[in-house]
């Protein structure tokens, strides 16, 4: 497991822009942090690094927004008011587990921490805060 120590919102943006230019399709980024962690910054990183323009924001209410335009479509997923895989598969989220883009999942934890759920290639993503603006992140790609 890798760890980047964030010691701003702009590099933790960076992380996600490196990431983003690396990005293959298919590949799936699976974010778990508290509220306010940094979850949604390191996800415009991503999209920044994929060459979208438009602005990024969480997903919350709509569970997935859909930026095409880049390089690689970004399909970005919040499943905070999600609690079974269930639940997820009814919304019609499982298809973006495989995506023929890039997927960053917030509250991926709903999803990949959960015994019945299939096993998906993924890059595992924690983020601490220690700090008002310096963030830890720990990340691993799994099952690949």
């Amino acid at each position: 497991m890798a760890t980047f120590i964030s010691h701003s919102p702009a590099e933790t943006r960076s992380l996600g822009e490196a990431w983003g230019r690396a990005a293959q399709p298919g590949l799936v980024i699976a974010l778990s942090g508290d509220l306010g962690a940094g979850k949604t910054q390191l996800a415009q990183g991503i999209a920044a690094g994929l060459g979208i323009t438009v602005r990024v924001h969480s997903p919350t209410f709509a569970l997935v927004n859909e930026y095409p335009g880049g390089r690689l479509p970004m399909f970005h997923l919040d499943l905070y008011r999600l609690e079974t895989v269930g639940q997820i598969i009814g919304a019609g989220l499982e298809e973006y587990f495989a995506p023929r883009g890039v997927a960053v999942i917030e509250w991926a934890e709903r999803w990949f921490d959960l015994p019945d759920a299939p096993v998906t290639p993924h890059r595992r993503v924690r983020i601490e805060a220690t700090g008002e603006t310096e963030r830890c992140i720990h990340y691993e790609d799994l099952g690949a």
